[in-house]
């Protein structure tokens, strides 16, 4: 099919060569010989009349005309996908469909098991595949690569609906047998104290807790990073040392570890964890059933 003397099948291979950044890497994602992946960039290039991807040393590098289709192709081709995929109606007791959401692993260990056991009952036959937010989770959003996530509403986009899901208050952990166990969790005990931090993976990435602190004028000694929350109970057994962590959380893990927890002597705020999904996926009947049900076990969850 052809719109303006281009074939719209060369606007895939143009999506795929403009996210991979790479014609070996664009062919695979596409099922194609890498010679085939050649020859549909030439005929962008002629259609275009520019070479949007040059080399520059070892690697490709798009030109400002490429820049500027980039998103707008990729857009237009995700707001096909969601029109193509969405069904006039979704049955959870009769559908096989993977939803893959994005999370962190302090949702996947407080929230996930209540969406999995309520989708048991009304989805016997759905599947999830849940994917670790190692990089920016909204990126993955925006490119349709994932249904939904979860993760707090300071990081949400703007670019997409969202819902509240739960909020969630910060708590201290110390060592059982530590200083730091005896007595009131002072400010100045806090600030003088080493600390273990979560770190999310990627550049230039930073904990939500990590900004409020910083938002508040507070500057810790970190002497700890992890790169995910349900380890820093168990890193500071045996040390003085103090995780600021999701309540929730803490108290789970406070049941099998020699940690006592404390009130943040700091003014943290709640965080509120929300999830998002793509703005053209909204009526999807599929994605609807999957947000009530995260809204139901959200719901749950706090009840028990």
């Amino acid at each position: 099919m052809r719109f303006n003397k281009l074939d719209l099948n060369l606007l895939v291979a143009l999506d795929a060569l403009l996210t991979e950044m790479s014609i070996s890497r664009a062919a695979e994602k596409m099922n194609l010989s890498q010679s085939a992946m050649s020859n549909a960039l030439a005929r962008l290039r002629d259609y275009f009349d520019d070479d949007l991807l040059v080399l520059v040393g070892r690697r490709l590098e798009a030109t400002p005309r490429a820049e500027l289709l980039k998103d707008a192709v990729h857009d237009v081709l995700r707001r096909i996908e969601g029109s193509i995929e969405a069904k006039p109606a979704f049955v959870p007791a009769e559908s096989n469909r993977e939803f893959r959401i994005s999370i962190s692993d302090f949702t996947l260990t407080v929230l996930i098991p209540h969406v999995l056991a309520r989708a048991r009952v009304e989805a016997p036959h759905v599947r999830f595949s849940l994917l670790p937010q190692v990089q920016d989770p909204t990126h993955a959003l925006d490119r349709a690569e994932v249904d939904l996530i979860v993760l707090p509403s300071d990081f949400c986009t703007p670019d997409h609906p969202s819902e509240e899901l739960f909020s969630e208050r910060y708590v201290c952990a110390v060592w059982r047998d530590s200083e730091l166990a005896q007595g009131p969790l002072t400010l100045e005990r806090y600030l003088n104290a080493g600390h273990v931090v979560m770190v999310p993976p990627g550049p230039h990435s930073t904990s939500l807790e990590a900004r409020m602190t910083a938002q508040l004028g507070f500057a810790r000694r970190v002497e700890v990073t992890s790169f995910n929350f349900s380890s820093m109970l168990a890193l500071v057994q045996g040390t003085d040392r103090i995780a600021t962590i999701f309540s929730r959380l803490a108290r789970r893990m406070a049941t099998c570890l020699p940690v006592e927890l404390r009130d943040s002597p700091l003014p943290l705020g709640e965080m509120h964890q929300t999830m998002q999904w793509h703005r053209y996926r909204t009526n999807d009947p599929g994605i609807a059933w999957l947000r009530t049900l995260l809204l139901e076990s959200a719901k749950e969850m706090d009840e028990q």
